[in-house]
């Protein structure tokens, strides 16, 4: 019997890409997910340093781990995002405390910011999402002024995040003709994508700040599926069949990286390739 070969699937039209991916992120709940994470965000700002002052644009700002510590630092801040959900909870939370920041609904790969209107653009584990990357270094380019700067922090594929998105995918492919999230963790790809655009660029591998829970890894997994939109979104892809199977992968993942004995979880959370670039 001959076989055929099945032909590739189909991309999408990247407005239905983009679509899916703004309610991945406005599903669950990304806020309650984010203060865990909040703690080494604040560490990875401080290393940046971003001066008083300064007018920076946050990309993927999230509910505003970065971008609200930034600007009770007297930074000028403007925070972007694809989820309408956390544009608001930043709001209010710049609001109640009476910041200089303000925060707007959009695409890292479409911006809505004048040429050179930045001295830092910054991406906290946030643009790296984005379904379009050369279009969001190009536009990082464009809103950065000369001179002024790109500060990212992305994920390797080789740590623990990497491996527990390898898993994910295992059990839920992503959609075709959208490059892997991962090659921002990729020296090679970050280069290429950023040198039309910046003089320097420095890369190095580092490690986020330990998360900690007061739970174990079974916990931490149920977590994950209740909060965060990616996680949340492929278990109810699945069914009953499929979504033991992706549980019973990720607990198996989370509790190998857990350095935690005493029935709580500590993990280092993961690899992450640290940008500095330079506009020319």
């Amino acid at each position: 019997m001959n076989s055929q070969a099945q032909p590739a699937p189909q991309a999408p039209p990247m407005d239905v890409i983009k679509t899916r991916i703004k309610a991945m992120w406005m599903d669950g709940d990304y806020v309650a997910f984010a203060r865990h994470m909040e703690p080494g965000a604040i560490e990875i700002l401080a290393s940046w340093n971003i001066a008083r002052g300064e007018k920076l644009l946050d990309l993927g700002c999230g509910s505003g781990q970065i971008a609200i510590p930034a600007a009770r630092n007297g930074v000028e801040v403007t925070g972007v995002d694809i989820a309408t959900n956390l544009v608001e909870h930043a709001q209010g939370r710049a609001r109640d405390e009476g910041l200089n920041a303000r925060f707007d609904e959009g695409d890292a790969g479409d911006l809505p910011y004048a040429d050179a209107s930045f001295d830092v653009v910054t991406s906290l584990i946030g643009a790296m999402f984005s379904p379009q990357p050369d279009q969001v270094a190009a536009e990082m380019g464009r809103v950065c002024r000369p001179g002024g700067r790109v500060r990212m922090a992305n994920w390797t594929p080789d740590g623990f995040v990497g491996q527990f998105f390898k898993v994910l995918v295992g059990h839920v492919p992503p959609p075709a003709g959208v490059p892997s999230v991962f090659l921002w963790g990729n020296e090679e790809a970050v280069t290429s994508r950023l040198q039309p655009y910046f003089s320097t660029i420095e890369l190095t591998r580092r490690h986020y700040p330990v998360w900690t829970y007061p739970f174990g890894t079974a916990e931490l997994v149920q977590m994950f599926r209740t909060h965060y939109g990616p996680i949340k979104r492929a278990f109810d892809s699945l069914d009953d069949a499929g979504q033991t199977a992706l549980r019973k992968d990720l607990e198996k993942v989370f509790a190998a990286h857990n350095m935690a004995t005493d029935g709580t979880t500590r993990i280092e959370s993961g690899e992450y390739l640290d940008i500095h670039a330079i506009r020319d």
